[in-house]
């Protein structure tokens, strides 16, 4: 199994993450990003979209972290990480809809102005960042973890770009609740830090 990474980005962390955490071998394949690798074949051809992360299990081919995500943690980890009930793989979804909007759009937005200097519109990623945020640490100061009662993928999916809000100009002191959840992160057995983290 090959997931193809770049080791700044957020989204490929997520699935290095959650493969670390749950025991999942994945022979990771960096990707010259800068150099354009992605848009080129062999990559292009596995994802037309042109971005990264990429998995290749056999003949199964995924693009987006969050259907990685999903299809690792059904096909290797069994029911801890995202259960087969409706009730509770909805109540993991929905954080995996938070990941890929509010949080992408937020602070993982305003990291990519400020550390790759994407042209987006940092005003309206701190809006968006402004909007989350606290919805996020109420969720934590009541729960220890996003979903479930335990550490899910939900988990995974969101903890990224949150814990590298602050390298998008996102302070995160006033979230003691998120900074307590960062750290719990931080302690699973087989956590992976990134760069940043």
């Amino acid at each position: 199994m090959k997931l193809y990474n770049l080791s700044l980005s957020g989204n490929c962390y997520k699935v290095r993450l959650f493969a670390a955490l749950a025991g999942i071998d994945v022979d990771i394949v960096d990707v010259d990003f800068l150099g354009g690798e992605h848009k080129r074949p062999p990559l292009i051809d596995l994802n037309p979209w042109g971005e990264i992360p990429v998995l290749v299990d056999g003949d199964v081919v995924l693009r987006d972290s969050q259907a990685i995500l999903v299809y690792l943690a059904r096909k290797y980890a069994g029911e801890s990480w995202l259960p087969g009930d409706p009730a509770g793989m909805a109540e993991v979804v929905q954080w995996l809809s938070t990941a890929a909007n509010e949080v992408q759009n937020g602070p993982a937005s305003a990291r990519l102005i400020d550390k790759f200097g994407y042209s987006l519109d940092k005003a309206d990623t701190l809006r968006r960042a402004a909007r989350i945020l606290p919805l996020l640490e109420g969720r934590l100061a009541r729960h220890p973890w996003l979903a479930l009662g335990r550490p899910s993928i939900a988990d995974c999916a969101v903890f990224p770009y949150v814990a590298l809000a602050p390298e998008g100009g996102v302070d995160l002191t006033p979230y003691p609740a998120i900074l307590a959840w960062i750290e719990r992160v931080k302690g699973l057995p087989g956590f992976l830090s990134m760069p940043g983290v």
